[in-house]
């Protein structure tokens, strides 16, 4: 059955690709976006998760077109990386607010739908720098890290009513952001990934997928890495 599917920050990169894999299911899906164009082919929603009205707006316009999010992937996610000394308040708690409240924001909002139906899948798309660490990333890391404590805490709050929470924690993956790094900085993070690569986009989307389907009805609460081997034991 078509379900309802929410992907924020799906317009490009890792989302965009979560998008994609949703929709070749059969899924109806709408993607929210902050900025640009957006992509053709979904129900597309500009919303800035940092602000709670929009957040709002976007889930009515949404669940108008395609009934209560049954399926949420919470990917909106912005940078700012800067060495401590260097990183001003505004760096720490922008990204914080989009990151980690943001997440928060979306969250809360599609529990409602799914409290109602008594069931639902919630992925949050953190980072292997959330687990690992990157020096001039503080702020990143800990907005990413934050997110595992987020999904383990609902879904002990929340399993009684058959919603799971589960977080993937990719890696370095093949996008616009990653394209901008020098050939020896690309050069260097792969030197350090097991598997010699980066990922695709379309890797981190199976994982996603996976875990809002069927076959991952008993996983909850889980982390999982998609990430070449760079974190493991993190």
């Amino acid at each position: 059955m078509s379900r309802s599917v929410l992907v924020t920050g799906g317009n490009r990169g890792i989302g965009l690709a979560i998008a994609r894999a949703f929709a070749d299911a059969g899924d109806k899906v709408a993607i929210t976006y902050r900025s640009g164009e957006p992509p053709a082919g979904f129900l597309a929603v500009k919303c800035d998760i940092t602000d709670a009205e929009q957040v709002e707006q976007a889930y009515k316009e949404i669940e108008d077109a395609h009934g209560p999010v049954e399926v949420l992937v919470a990917n909106a996610g912005i940078t700012k990386d800067q060495l401590l000394m260097r990183m001003s308040e505004e760096d720490f708690t922008s990204v914080i607010d989009t990151n980690l409240t943001g997440t928060f924001r979306v969250v809360k909002r599609a529990n409602r739908g799914m409290l109602r139906a008594k069931k639902g899948r919630v992925v949050l798309i953190s980072s292997v720098v959330g687990l690992y660490g990157g020096p001039g990333q503080a702020n990143y890391a800990a907005s990413k890290a934050a997110l595992v404590g987020f999904a383990r805490s609902l879904a002990r709050e929340l399993g009684s009513r058959n919603i799971t929470f589960n977080v993937v924690a990719p890696g370095f993956v093949d996008t616009d952001m990653t394209k901008v790094l020098t050939d020896e900085q690309r050069a260097n993070i792969v030197s350090q990934v097991p598997l010699g690569r980066y990922a695709q986009p379309e890797e981190v989307a199976a994982a996603v997928r996976f875990l809002a389907s069927d076959d991952a009805s008993y996983i909850t609460g889980a982390v999982i890495p998609v990430d070449g081997g760079l974190g493991m034991g993190h």
